[in-house]
C-alpha cells in the first residue's frame, strides 16, 4: 500500500481535516485544526505531503519520527498540528486495513465507555439555573466547564475577584454537590492573581482549575498547585512529549490536557499520557474541536489507565453519518474500523469554507494587551 495524495477541508466553525489516499481503496481521515492558524497548517501539511507520497502509510512510527525530526526546524503549533492531522489519519487507515479499531492496535481498551463533559455559556450569563439544566438536562452530562473571568487587570481589585466566585458559587447552587464544575482561566490572570482566585474558589469545591496561567511557566503552576487543595489542569497549548516533560516530572499538575490535533496525534498523545501515569497524573485531553479529533481522543480515552474526562463542543450531528449518542454522560468506545466515524459526504460539502477564523482579542482598559 502506498500514499497517493493529501487532502485538506476547511470545514464550518474552524475544523481543518485531512484525508490521506492511497493506491488501494482505503482513506484516512484526520484533523489538524490550529485556531485562528489552520491556513498556516494547511500548507504545513502539504509540504509534509511531498515526501509522504509513495510512502508506506502502514508505518505509522518511522513516518512520526521523519516528519517530526527530519527537518532542520521543529515544534510548534503549525508544524505539531499538521503532523497531528497527518498521525489521526494513518491511525484510522491502518485500521480501516486491518477491519480493527484504532484501540485495539493500541493493545485494547481497559474501559467500555468514555465520560464526557461540556463547555457551557455559564460565564457570560447570571442564568446559572438554566445554564445547568442545558447540561444536564438537555445533554444528559454530569460536568461541564466555563471561563472563569473575562479580561483581567495584571492586579484585579476585589470587585473583579469577588465577581468571579460569585458566579461560581452560583453554579454550583444551581447544579448541586453531584455535578462536577470546572473551570478555565484561560491564562488570562498573572501568576498572583491566579493564585489568589484559586484559593478564593476552594470553598465550592471546582473538579479542576484549568490553565490558571500563560503555558510554559513550570515553575508558577508548581507554586499554584502547591498553595491549594483544587486539582490544577494544564497543557492545551504545549506541543509533544518533550514540553509535557517538565510539567509532568515536576507534578506541577494534577491532570494534563493535550490536544489530540495539537500535540503530535495519536501517536505522542498516547505517550504523553504514559508519561503523565508514571507520575500519578490524570489524562484529560482537550478537545474543543470538530468529530474527528473527538474520535481520536475516544481511543487514547479508551486505552489510557489515567484517563479521567473527555471535552467535546460537538457530537457530529454536522458531519458524521452516524454522530455520537451519549448515554447518562458517557459515550460507548468505538468499534467500527479505523476511528469508527463516517464521514457523510453530502454535509462534508455543505460545511466546506474559505478557513478563515480568529479568535478575539481582548484590549486592557489602558489600551494595552489583555490575554484571551
Amino acid at each position: 500500500m502506498k500514499i497517493t495524495h493529501l487532502e485538506t477541508i476547511h470545514v464550518r466553525p474552524r475544523w481543518l481535516l485531512v484525508r490521506i489516499h492511497t493506491n488501494q481503496d482505503h482513506t484516512g481521515w484526520g484533523e489538524a485544526t490550529l485556531e485562528g492558524r489552520s491556513l498556516s497548517v494547511e500548507t504545513m501539511v502539504h509540504e509534509m505531503g511531498r515526501w509522504l507520497v509513495g510512502q508506506d502509510p502502514r508505518r505509522i512510527e518511522q513516518i512520526w519520527q521523519h516528519l517530526h525530526r527530519g527537518g532542520f526546524y521543529r515544534g510548534g503549533g503549525v508544524h505539531c498540528s499538521a503532523l497531528s492531522g497527518i498521525d489521526m489519519a494513518l491511525w484510522d487507515l491502518l485500521g480501516k486495513s486491518l477491519g480493527a479499531p484504532v484501540h485495539q492496535l493500541l493493545g485494547g481498551r481497559v474501559r467500555d465507555r468514555i465520560r464526557l463533559y461540556a463547555w457551557t455559556d455559564a460565564g457570560t450569563s447570571d442564568d446559572y439555573v438554566n445554564a445547568v439544566r442545558d447540561v444536564s438536562i438537555t445533554r444528559g452530562l454530569t460536568a461541564f466547564k466555563y471561563n472563569a473571568t473575562g479580561r483581567m487587570r495584571p492586579l484585579s481589585n476585589s470587585s473583579a475577584l469577588s465577581a468571579a466566585v460569585d458566579r461560581f458559587a452560583g453554579l454550583r447552587r444551581a447544579a448541586g454537590p453531584a455535578v462536577d464544575i470546572a473551570t478555565d482561566f484561560h491564562g488570562r490572570l498573572t501568576h498572583a492573581d491566579a493564585k489568589r482566585l484559586v484559593k478564593l474558589l476552594e470553598p465550592h469545591q471546582p473538579f479542576f482549575i484549568e490553565e490558571p496561567v500563560v503555558p510554559g511557566d513550570t515553575d508558577a503552576l508548581r507554586d499554584i498547585a502547591a498553595s491549594t487543595s483544587v486539582p490544577i489542569a494544564a497543557g492545551e497549548r504545549l506541543f509533544t512529549r518533550w514540553e509535557f516533560q517538565p510539567l509532568i516530572e515536576r507534578r506541577a499538575v494534577a491532570i494534563v490536557q493535550p490536544d489530540t490535533a495539537h500535540a503530535g496525534g495519536i501517536s505522542e498523545t498516547r505517550r504523553i499520557a504514559s508519561m503523565a501515569e508514571s507520575r500519578d497524573i490524570l489524562f484529560a485531553p482537550h478537545c474543543p474541536l470538530g468529530p474527528v479529533a473527538l474520535a481520536a481522543c475516544l481511543h487514547l480515552d479508551a486505552v489510557a489507565p489515567n484517563f479521567l474526562i473527555q471535552e467535546h463542543v460537538t457530537l457530529g450531528e454536522s458531519l458524521l453519518r452516524t454522530p455520537f449518542i451519549p448515554t447518562d454522560g458517557y459515550l460507548s468506545v468505538p468499534e467500527a474500523p479505523g476511528l469508527g466515524i463516517e464521514i457523510d459526504e453530502a454535509k462534508l460539502a455543505a460545511e466546506r469554507f474559505d478557513g478563515v477564523w480568529d479568535n478575539p482579542y481582548f484590549t486592557a482598559e489602558d489600551g494595552g494587551f489583555a490575554e484571551w
